[in-house]
């Protein structure tokens, strides 16, 4: 038999101001109900400071960015993390001299700070102009190693790349975190993303055998933009699915939600193993996945 190894993971999903403290006392609100309900790793939406401020290119908006060091939502959610005992990947807009990158820090448990995933994947359509703000994440996909599990952590855009869960799921991540800001599309009202953007992470569950779990906010949001208004209505619809892919436990897409499942990691572990997945890849195959065309796969 397997040594059993119980995790209880949870997604928050709630509705953002466009006033940080607001923002980060919901947080911590929602995280401490949370870890009532038994939680052991905790995750917030994606930029949750504050609006997702991408639906537009203002020069004014670069001054939301903050450096990790002292970066003061950090510094809060590491108090929080020890008070409780509980792991935080926080998600935050962060400056490094002149670039900018879409980040998170894992916190684990007693507080300390495991380290920085910096958004690999950075969209730029209408609504999302992400590349305006952001370079291009150098860290490479990163696993964690806390106190319930080693976990990997993508960002938003990152969730529709079988490429990045995979990197990580070969690392040892044993679960597998997607903080996000996705809603409608400001230029299709007839767009409805949500069924797919679920299907397509329930995928990358069941095709590594881990537990996955994806926060999404809630709201409308309104944004001045160089053109006029633009507005995003956020669809929530945050989830938990298992090692298969089934769906664990789903919000819907107006309500604040605390989301928990539990999971026997080592218990997955053995299923993982024994069907074989990773025993039967054939990494001398896949060279076509460096190139961007699919030629020149003698690389």
């Amino acid at each position: 038999m397997a040594e059993s190894r119980i995790v209880t993971v949870c997604a928050l999903q709630f509705a953002c101001t466009d006033d940080i403290s607001t923002n980060v006392d919901t947080a911590e609100r929602l995280v401490r109900a949370a870890h009532q309900k038994g939680a052991n790793i905790i995750l917030i939406q994606e930029l949750f400071e504050g609006y997702y401020f991408c639906q537009a290119q203002r020069e004014d908006f670069f001054q939301r960015a903050k450096p990790r060091k002292d970066h003061p939502t950090i510094l809060r959610m590491q108090k929080l993390a020890k008070e409780l005992g509980v792991v935080i990947p926080v998600s935050f807009f962060e400056e490094a001299n002149n670039a900018h990158y879409n980040s998170i820090v894992v916190i684990d448990s007693d507080g300390t700070d495991l380290g920085l995933y910096r958004k690999s994947h950075i969209p730029d359509g209408p609504g999302y102009q992400e590349k305006f703000y952001f370079n291009q994440g150098d860290t490479g996909f990163k696993v964690f190693q806390t106190k319930f599990a080693k976990i990997g952590v993508g960002i938003c855009w990152d969730q529709w790349f079988p490429e990045a869960a995979r990197a990580m799921v070969l690392q040892g991540a044993e679960i597998l975190f997607y903080p996000t800001a996705i809603g409608s599309e400001p230029q299709d009202d007839g767009l409805d993303s949500r069924d797919h953007w679920k299907r397509v992470m329930q995928g990358h569950a069941g095709a590594n055998l881990v537990p996955l779990v994806a926060s999404n906010r809630i709201g409308k949001e309104i944004i001045q933009t160089e053109h006029g208004k633009s507005e995003i209505t956020f669809y929530g619809n945050s989830f938990i699915a298992g090692p298969s892919g089934e769906l664990i436990a789903d919000a819907n897409d107006k309500d604040e939600a605390i989301l928990t499942a539990q999971f026997d990691l080592g218990k997955i572990k053995s299923k993982r193993h024994s069907w074989g997945i990773f025993r039967d890849r054939r990494p001398d195959l896949y060279k076509v996945l460096l190139t961007l065309d699919g030629s020149n796969i003698s690389l």
